[in-house]
């Protein structure tokens, strides 16, 4: 129980529900324990009746009749309370399964880049469903069952001592049995849960996977390799899951023999106390097998509360073991901070912490307010890490990053990114309409703000060639869309949030030149007093840039306007001749 703890804060969060839930079982429970009572006085009655012959049919069926309309009753009230308990505690545990499920997501948005490299999409889809689920039926039902046995075999016991304490004792026999067992159980039940519930991620990651990238497996002919490994990862998930079914099935069985059994001893001993005289009457024994039946849900319940409380805390461990993750970006000031976009590293060193890999060494450059900038390099020279540091998605291990002359990390995280513009090297829509997607980076902006920012990214001629233009609804990850186009609906996204720094990383590698050109026209003229960086692998994107760096290996190996490196010996001077003469072949 001990990850469970870290539900008490809802517990006290919701603790008028909680204990009006309490409040409103005890009272359901004293109702339900009335037609016991009745029916053992009606046997008493009928048995002065044979004995004594006293007493008029007329009164006998009265007080029968009498005692009927009370049992109805009675069970009505008990019945309207059970409601309400539901009302109550389940009500309870939607609440907190919402309140879990916003703390996850939440927990999810803060925690940084190299979490979700060392972590599986399923698999954290599978933490904030299957998990926050599992442990919404322990804080529900197995809860709420709970005390409604604990309630119910405190009331009943208390009843049952008070007509017979020897033959209370006799039915209590079994009772130690069923605690080892439920407590044997339940420790196989845990161990073999948190094995399912692995399993079940890895299921939800490979599923996931899968439907990402569809398009290869097809295009490579792949289904029959993928749908084997489906299978095998299927049969070992179903195999986890029989074994632990096999064991949570033992309980019911169990329950109801012992209960049985308790029934028998009732039967056995209360007949012969009754025989010797020590009960009076035979209703005192009908009146035992009605509490013990009434027992028979509580006790059975138990195995499966257990299983739930089990499986509950195999899943909030799981949940634990990031939520008590520290974000490593963490916002150090409270205070708002005026972004106007003049940018400078110094000396900055970074190693990416999952792979060890130093992709900057010692860089060093400075941007001014309304200045451009194109950074160029092979692949993995570190381009897009300067773009990550920037906007911090990650801290220097060395060096400092200053905006405005100010260290970055002191500076309000939020209004940071908030002044940012980025367009990413790999464009991500979601699965919405078009004119969502571009209001994504702006959600006050209007219809025409949304169509002029695609105009400047050269889309809006595409847009509106659709049926519903602007509300057509993409596919998942803007599968309608093609490369190019996605691209410049991310441009259009980053420039209608009008930010005073714009990134734009490797973003016109799937648009034609003649495109780009047009594009980076309307973006220096938006732009001319925003600070704006271009990460590209062409010359045509960089050219016009007031400076530009060349990075290898993580270093800066040229820099100047391009007139000088044009000038110079170097891979610039190279780069600038390769792509020409491919312009002039083409």
């Amino acid at each position: 129980m001990k990850e469970l703890r870290y539900l008490d804060k809802y517990f006290i969060k919701y603790k008028f529900r909680f204990f009006a839930g309490i409040f409103i079982t005890i009272i359901a429970q004293i109702f339900f324990l009335f037609t016991p009572k009745l029916i053992s006085k009606s046997f008493k009655a009928i048995e002065d009746f044979s004995k004594e012959g006293s007493v008029s049919v007329e009164v006998i069926k009265s007080e029968l009749l009498s005692n009927i309309l009370l049992i109805i009753l009675t069970a009505i009230i008990a019945g309207f309370l059970t409601f309400l308990m539901r009302q109550t505690l389940i009500v309870m545990s939607r609440l907190v399964e919402f309140d879990l499920k916003n703390e996850v997501f939440e927990q999810y948005e803060k925690l940084s880049q190299n979490f979700y490299k060392q972590n599986r999409t399923g698999d954290l889809m599978n933490r904030i469903s299957e998990d926050v689920s599992k442990v919404r039926m322990y804080v529900g039902p197995a809860v709420m069952y709970t005390i409604n046995t604990l309630i119910r075999f405190i009331i009943v016991l208390i009843y049952m001592f008070n007509v017979s304490p020897r033959l209370t004792l006799y039915t209590l026999i079994p009772l130690p049995i069923l605690s080892f067992c439920i407590f044997k159980l339940s420790t196989e039940i845990n161990i073999r849960s948190t094995t399912f519930q692995q399993y079940l991620s890895k299921v939800s990651s490979f599923t996931q996977e899968i439907f990402s990238g569809i398009r290869v497996i097809k295009a490579n002919s792949l289904e029959e390799q993928h749908q084997n490994n489906m299978i095998s990862l299927a049969n070992e998930s179903k195999s986890k899951s029989l074994h632990l079914a096999k064991v949570q099935s033992l309980f019911g069985p169990l329950m109801i023999a012992l209960i049985g059994i308790s029934n028998l001893i009732v039967i056995y001993f209360g007949g012969a106390m009754y025989i010797n005289g020590t009960i009076t009457s035979i209703g005192t024994i009908a009146e035992f097998i009605l509490y013990v039946n009434m027992l028979t849900w509580p006790v059975a319940s138990l195995g499966w509360i257990s299983s739930m409380v089990q499986e509950a805390e195999a899943s909030q461990k799981r949940l634990n073991e990031f939520l008590k993750i520290e974000p490593q970006i963490q916002n150090n000031s409270n205070e708002p901070s005026l972004i106007e976009g003049a940018i400078a590293f110094e000396n900055v060193t970074f190693i990416y912490e999952d792979t060890n890999i130093q992709a900057l060494s010692n860089v060093s450059f400075t941007v001014k307010k309304g200045e451009t900038l194109a950074i160029l390099g092979k692949t993995g020279s570190g381009k897009s890490t300067i773009l990550s540091l920037i906007s911090r998605l990650y801290d220097v291990n060395a060096g400092q990053v200053t905006i405005d002359a100010k260290e970055i990390s002191t500076l309000n995280l939020n209004d940071l990114r908030n002044s940012i513009g980025i367009v990413p090297q790999d464009a991500f829509l979601f699965s919405d309409s078009i004119k969502n997607n571009i209001k994504f980076g702006n959600q006050d902006a209007t219809d025409d703000e949304v169509m002029q920012a695609a105009k400047n990214a050269v889309v809006h001629d595409n847009i509106i060639a659709f049926n519903k233009q602007y509300d057509t609804v993409l596919g998942e990850r803007g599968i309608t869309l093609s490369g190019g186009q996605k691209q410049r609906v991310s441009i259009a996204r980053a420039i209608i949030k009008n930010p005073e720094i714009l990134l734009l990383d490797d973003c016109l590698s799937a648009v034609d030149t003649e495109t780009e050109e047009t594009i980076l026209n309307n973006l220096f003229e938006i732009c001319k007093d925003k600070t704006t960086i271009i990460v590209s692998h062409r010359i045509s994107s960089a050219k016009n840039a007031d400076k530009i760096i060349i990075l290898d290996d993580g270093k800066i190996i040229q820099q100047g306007s391009h007139n000088q490196l044009i000038n110079q010996e170097g891979y610039y001077s190279a780069l600038y001749v390769k792509q020409l003469s491919e312009k002039e072949l083409l």
